[in-house]
């Protein structure tokens, strides 16, 4: 599964483009957040790994949560230019990476809690609606044509002694 990823500068320029409409965030097929929602953080997390190739890998993301409260307390969701105020916040207290990925976290009692990526903005009528994607797990080193280290062209050593027809390579269909 391919993700694409927004950039925190990228994803605050699609909602300063719409102040007015209604913000909506449908997490899967025909299921919006609770127009009762509250974006509760804003988080910035500097990420450093180590791939099983070696390679060490640095990012940073950035974690817009919402919250469904229990009890209903609106049947309307919030404008853009509330949660532009939000972000306008939370940038005054500390500086955010516009380079960063963007990832919204959310869960409810039917969908377990999990971070997921703006895919695409859609306006439907008033409402300015953030479809969002899982994340998925990946192998860096593949996307650099490697497994765990070495190339993924790399074939099989013949043991001393032994006929190569006797060997199972990669791609001879044996395996």
């Amino acid at each position: 599964m391919s993700n694409s990823k927004m950039n925190w500068q990228s994803f605050k320029d699609q909602l300063q483009k719409h102040p007015e409409q209604i913000l909506q965030f449908q997490y899967a097929e025909d299921k919006l957040v609770a127009p009762s929602y509250h974006i509760t953080e804003i988080k910035q997390a500097p990420i450093t790994s180590v791939d099983c190739g070696g390679k060490v890998n640095a990012w940073t993301e950035i974690i817009v949560q919402l919250w469904e409260p229990e009890e209903v307390q609106t049947d309307r969701a919030m404008a853009v230019n509330k949660a532009l105020k939000i972000v306008d916040l939370v940038e005054r207290s500390i500086d955010l990476n516009p380079k960063a990925t963007v990832k919204i976290e959310f869960g409810n009692a039917e969908f377990d809690t999990r971070q997921m990526y703006p895919k695409e903005f859609l306006l439907d009528g008033n409402n300015l609606v953030v479809n969002l994607q899982p994340d998925a797990t990946q192998c860096k080193a593949t996307d650099r044509g490697m497994t765990c280290g070495k190339p993924k062209t790399e074939t099989l050593a013949v043991p001393a002694g032994m006929e190569a027809a006797q060997c199972c390579t990669p791609g001879g269909g044996c395996c």
